[in-house]
């Protein structure tokens, strides 16, 4: 029944979305201010216009955008150096290739971003599409990245399992048609998510090919 998987990327495959919440949090820190982590973690997945400088702002008078913005970025770029892959990602990729499935990637980051800690961690290989905020006009929870990576995959929406994290991703997802499966982080776990077809606290709870019998049987019980 189902003939593609589609990522997401940040927070999904590699957790960078808990690097950055917590690098924010070391900021408002700092500034002895509360960290407003339950209005911030929302914006997680999509483009958001709310600048989490702006908001520190909001709370004290001044601050040095600049020397806080280098700050945040060298903690970033060596934390990301040691970040490793989220658990079972990898296995899944190869159980997907091994069940001839084609594998799409749908991302509200840039090609650059997505491809360079791709490449990094020796899993670009395995996707055939990679789709990201430079192909489309509206990023999640928009659903054109799902729409145009089914497209590029040539398989129909309604045969595509998608992998997310976010609210906003699997929003995106499901208006899109695809079949959802979500796999929250330690950040986005606190979310509130839309109706979903499946949650993983992992990909190690099982194997893909045991997940998508699974789906495909709740799929066809529907429609019978």
């Amino acid at each position: 029944m189902y003939k593609a998987v589609v990522f997401d990327f940040d927070g999904l495959i590699f957790d960078t979305e808990s690097v950055h919440t917590t690098i924010y949090k070391e900021m408002f820190e700092l500034h002895n201010v509360e960290f407003p982590f339950q209005s911030w973690i929302q914006h997680i997945g999509t483009k958001s216009n709310v600048s989490i400088y702006d908001l520190l702002e909001k709370e004290i008078e001044q601050i040095d955008r600049e020397q806080l913005k280098k700050m945040n970025k060298e903690k970033l770029e060596t934390r990301l150096n040691s970040l490793e892959v989220r658990p079972g990602v990898e296995d899944f990729l190869k159980e997907a290739q091994a069940m001839n499935l084609k594998i799409g990637l749908a991302s509200s980051s840039d090609y650059k971003w997505v491809s360079s800690h791709l490449d990094r961690l020796g899993l670009l290989h395995y996707f055939e599409c990679i789709m990201t905020s430079d192909d489309v006009a509206e990023v999640k929870p928009h659903p054109e990245l799902y729409l145009l990576a089914a497209k590029k995959l040539g398989v129909e929406p309604e045969f595509c399992i998608a992998f997310e994290d976010s609210a906003n991703g699997s929003l995106a997802a499901k208006r899109a048609g695809l079949t959802c499966v979500i796999v929250p982080n330690d950040t986005t776990k606190h979310l509130t998510f839309p109706e979903v077809d499946y949650r993983l606290s992992s990909m190690t709870d099982c194997e893909l090919v045991e997940l998508v019998g699974r789906l495909a049987d709740r799929k066809s019980n529907l429609i019978e």
